[in-house]
């Protein structure tokens, strides 16, 4: 198991915060395009804090689901409530999202964490100093002056995860943000998740890695076909999935 590490950092709070967003209820969400239909009458309730893991083959409909939930992408059926309110900017703002292949500004790196900060409506005063303990937390201090894209692609997903935490969201998305990492990247990275979810962010992340969810998830929500097979405690399911199709993903198997 992965050493549940906490950061010593201005960022890190002594203890777990009250969140409000939760819990995530969905109710008969679909979306179609093309005559297809690639999320399937999804009824869903995530409710408690923690690393919500959404597992399942290539085109399960992983990464749709969590745009759709981000509000980044508008269903064609069914709702979508956070604690009982539908999606808003309000919301929203209160949510962030790191995606697979990194996106980032043509600036230092601080310049692109200020940046949104400045965008969040944070005081120019401020910005500089929560630039600084976001960079401190992911390893990347001494790299604050250096232009973004030419760091390695491990330290540029830091530094998208950075960003997002100087942020304080709530709610935090990731769509396979190791994808293409080496192990000692996806460590990393998988340490900042942990430290997000002891400062009582809500972390929710696409993966097909099955090695990753084990180390991450309080819960699986397991994906096939764009519908939902099961929803499950994390030890419930990497023990005993129920359906075929989960059983057969989990032994490494071809899933049709």
């Amino acid at each position: 198991m992965l050493e549940q590490t906490r950061f010593l950092s201005p960022l890190d709070a002594a203890a777990p915060l009250l969140r409000s967003l939760l819990p995530l209820e969905l109710g008969g969400l679909s979306l179609e395009t093309g005559g297809r239909r690639l999320i399937d009458r999804i009824d869903l309730k995530v409710q408690e804090l923690g690393i919500t893991v959404i597992l399942g083959p290539n085109g399960a409909g992983k990464s749709l689901l969590l745009r759709l939930v981000h509000g980044l992408v508008a269903p064609t059926a069914g709702v979508i409530l956070w604690g009982g309110r539908p999606m808003n900017d309000q919301i929203r703002r209160r949510q962030a999202m790191v995606f697979q292949k990194p996106v980032l500004l043509r600036r230092t790196a601080a310049a692109n964490i200020t940046y949104a900060l400045g965008l969040r409506g944070i005081a120019r005063s401020e910005r500089n100093s929560l630039a600084l303990q976001a960079l401190e937390l992911a390893g990347l201090e001494r790299h604050a002056a250096t232009p973004a894209r030419v760091l390695s692609g491990g330290e540029q997903q830091r530094l998208c995860l950075a960003r997002a935490l100087s942020l304080d969201p709530e709610v935090l998305f990731l769509d396979e943000p190791t994808a293409s990492l080496d192990p000692a990247s996806t460590l990393a990275i998988e340490r900042l998740l942990i430290g997000a979810k002891h400062r009582g962010i809500k972390v929710i992340v696409v993966t097909h890695d099955v090695g990753q969810a084990r180390r991450l998830a309080q819960d699986v929500i397991f994906l096939h076909h764009g519908r939902l097979v099961e929803h499950q405690p994390a030890p419930r399911f990497f023990d005993q999935p129920e359906s075929d199709t989960a059983r057969a993903f989990m032994a490494g198997g071809l899933v049709l």
